[in-house]
């Protein structure tokens, strides 16, 4: 119900002339009786209205406090509060599409659907336990054979979307490096779409660090230049390059930017030894433009990519290479929003399941099979809150905006 009224403090002193909407428990976001009030606008009008009605023996809300007090009173589970934090800190449109579809329950939906096929599940197990005059044999079952089958489908199925979920939510830092003027600033201004490092024909104009942040196909990235690696660096550069392989260690994928014209297969093995063990890599030869070589996937180079940091040519495979590499698939109609804590729950989950299949097939063990499905359902309901602790609650929330 929305009302016009004036606001006034305690000794009746008009503040201001504004609409205050009531929203009767538990129809509201909290279910709890809610009131806004809506006072114009203006820095000084506001606290003026806040003052009063503090005075009046109300309290500032702590982060998250409004969708914790929505989880708490079940108009939310966890992951769909999460949303709502996912939500507003969305940096592309298909992060914001993927995030309110979770909020909608979508995520919640799918986790509910797993835990009520290993429930089914267990009770299957279960009863085969309880009456063994039945004389049920568990491994030449179909039925068994078929649930055991179809929930290690499902596993992979929800790991996959997660794992994008994951990816869109945080997104993924790629570190540029290269030797001094291969084009590592030139290509970042046109991945960037705009001048954000200085270019120069004089080798080691990238003292420091330069970042940007870009949308790949929908996926999140920064992107880190850094100054051209090489020896005999004064001191100023020095600390760049010290500053470069500091990046490259946080990175999730390296992307090596080599001078075409210039023994690129040696400036390429070079780099390479500059990079932590295990981390990817995609090297960009660049300078197509006076190459000449195809722009795009080189062959015989499985990771290499010709473009022209000038022209624009060879940007586009690059950029698929990228998004492939680091593992994102662009969003569908079904894409979700997720936390690592999310893949962290659900892997755990499927490790239990997993065990609890191996105890069965290996060792007939149907009671250690119906234990590790109980676990495996006790980690996806840390997902949606129906089981965890105070101090995750307390981390999650904390995390939120004010008055969320």
């Amino acid at each position: 119900m929305a009302t016009l009224c004036d606001f006034r403090d305690q000794s009746g002193e008009a503040l201001d002339e504004g609409i205050a909407l009531f929203f009767p428990g538990p129809a509201s976001y909290t279910g709890e009786d809610v009131l806004e009030l809506h006072c114009h606008g203006g820095q000084i009008v506001g606290e003026l209205v806040l003052e009063a009605v503090l005075k009046h023996g109300a309290r500032l809300a702590e982060p998250g406090e409004f969708s914790r007090r929505a989880f708490l009173n079940d108009k939310l589970d966890l992951s769909q509060a999460e949303a709502v934090a996912d939500l507003i800190d969305s940096q592309t449109r298909q992060a914001a599409v993927a995030a309110q579809r979770s909020l909608q329950g979508e995520f919640s939906s799918r986790v509910l659907s797993l835990n009520t096929a290993l429930t089914e599940l267990r009770a299957f197990v279960e009863a085969a336990m309880d009456f063994p005059e039945e004389e049920i044999d568990f491994l030449s079952d179909a039925a068994l054979m078929q649930q055991l089958q179809s929930l290690e489908e499902s596993f992979t199925a929800l790991e996959r979307a997660v794992h994008q979920g994951v990816l869109l939510r945080d997104g993924a830092q790629i570190v540029i490096a290269g030797l001094p003027n291969a084009g590592k600033s030139s290509l970042l201004n046109a991945l960037a779409g705009e001048d954000l490092a200085i270019v120069t024909s004089t080798p080691g104009t990238t003292r420091d660090l330069v970042r940007a942040e870009l949308s790949l196909d929908g996926l999140p990235v920064r992107i880190v230049d850094t100054a051209g690696l090489r020896d005999n660096a004064e001191e100023i550069e020095a600390e760049g390059m010290r500053r470069a392989r500091e990046q490259l260690a946080l990175a999730d994928h390296a992307l090596l930017v080599v001078d075409g014209s210039d023994a690129p297969e040696t400036a390429a093995t070079q780099l390479v030894k500059e990079l932590p063990p295990q981390l990817a890599y995609t090297v960009a030869c660049n300078k197509q433009d006076v190459t000449g070589l195809p722009a795009g996937s080189m062959t015989g180079q499985a990771k290499w990519v010709s473009i022209s940091a000038h022209t624009g040519a060879g940007l586009d495979a690059l950029r698929e290479r990228l998004t492939k590499q680091l593992g994102f698939e662009s969003p569908g109609e079904g894409s979700i929003i997720a936390r690592q804590r999310h893949l962290d729950a659900l892997r755990c989950a499927r490790e239990h399941f997993e065990a609890g299949r191996n105890q069965l097939q290996q060792h007939r063990a149907g009671e250690l099979l119906a234990e590790e499905l109980l676990q495996a359902q006790n980690s996806l309901a840390e997902i949606t809150g129906e089981f965890g602790s105070d101090d995750l609650l307390g981390e999650i929330f904390s995390r939120f905006c004010i008055g969320k």
